[in-house]
């Protein structure tokens, strides 16, 4: 794996949250912190990233991660670049390499790169000048780290704690990214109980996710369960005939009010969305009063803020 720190132990690259340390992450979700605002309130602004360059590459459809990623630049001070794929070179044949030396021939200090091929993040990572970042905005079904610390900070909101948490993980675990970053993210700050709830065609190799419980049971996996964290089915990294049944995985798998009932009273729902309302998850406990989903789209913006931040060493104070 590349080495995602420099010799003098700062952030260089996000490419993944495996391998960071506990004081790591939470120097990230603390500095994330201090740039959430409440709706309403002006968001968190800064000039600590002036004069530099951010270059957004997704090879993937994306909405809240491209546009999240875009506004913390921005709100930085830093320019901004957006490239996808129907509009690059790469279409013409060009390698995402050379697509890369372009981009640092123009100056740009950090890549953004969301990719359905595992391995290109760090591909590129390993092959950009030292004054060049890269993060991973969402790597195949591997990671997608930032994700993670926004799930983590959004959990930390609600329930000032990790220790002693039960959490858990319902749905295509098997084809989700964000199902392995929120599980290194929550195993690095702590969470011992944590599930992965799934029917047993989507549930991951035994190998994954080492130290969790695997249940294939909803009922019985989100019992007495803190936080519950729902995920869409990853239709795009399946074969047509792997693919579930709408209206049967709703009526086995959904996520009603009636069965949240077995969480805690005051157990929260998440999702990372785009939500499939009425296939995995009831539309009235995605717009319930313990949803915080829309507080997750809301830290995104912060998460990606703290990550720009520390791995450009900006100078000056942040918001």
């Amino acid at each position: 794996m590349t080495e995602q720190l420099r010799p003098d132990g700062s952030l260089r690259h996000l490419l993944t949250l495996e391998g960071l340390t506990k004081p790591q992450v939470e120097r990230l979700l603390e500095r994330a912190q201090g740039m959430v605002r409440p709706l309403g309130a002006r968001p968190a602004m800064s000039q600590a990233l002036a004069g530099s360059t951010v270059a957004n590459l997704f090879m993937e459809p994306s909405t809240r991660t491209r546009v999240s990623f875009e506004l913390a630049a921005k709100r930085l001070g830093a320019h901004v670049v957006n490239l996808e794929l129907q509009l690059s070179s790469r279409v013409k044949g060009e390698s995402m390499l050379d697509t890369v030396y372009t981009l640092q021939s123009l100056h740009v200090d950090a890549l953004v790169i969301r990719d359905a091929e595992a391995g290109v993040p760090q591909l590129v990572a390993a092959n950009v000048a030292p004054h060049v970042s890269v993060l991973s905005a969402g790597e195949a079904h591997v990671s997608h780290p930032t994700q993670g610390l926004l799930d983590a900070l959004t959990i930390l909101q609600r329930k000032q704690r990790f220790d002693g948490l039960a959490v858990a993980i319902v749905g295509d675990i098997r084809h989700s990214r964000v199902a392995r970053s929120a599980w290194h993210a929550l195993h690095i700050l702590g969470v011992t109980d944590l599930r992965v709830v799934a029917p047993a065609a989507l549930m991951p190799e035994a190998r994954e996710f080492p130290g969790v419980t695997r249940c294939t049971d909803l009922s019985a996996g989100i019992e007495g369960a803190d936080v519950v964290m729902v995920l869409r089915i990853q239709k795009e990294r399946m074969g047509q005939a792997d693919l579930p049944d709408n209206a049967r995985y709703f009526t086995a798998w959904g996520l009603t009010h009636e069965r949240l009932k077995a969480a805690r009273p005051d157990a929260i729902v998440m999702h990372p969305q785009p939500m499939n309302r009425g296939i995995e998850i009831a539309a009235d406990v995605a717009d319930g009063a313990q949803s915080v989903i829309r507080d997750q789209v809301r830290n995104g913006v912060a998460v990606r803020m703290a990550v720009l931040a520390q791995v450009l060493d900006a100078r000056g104070e942040t918001p």
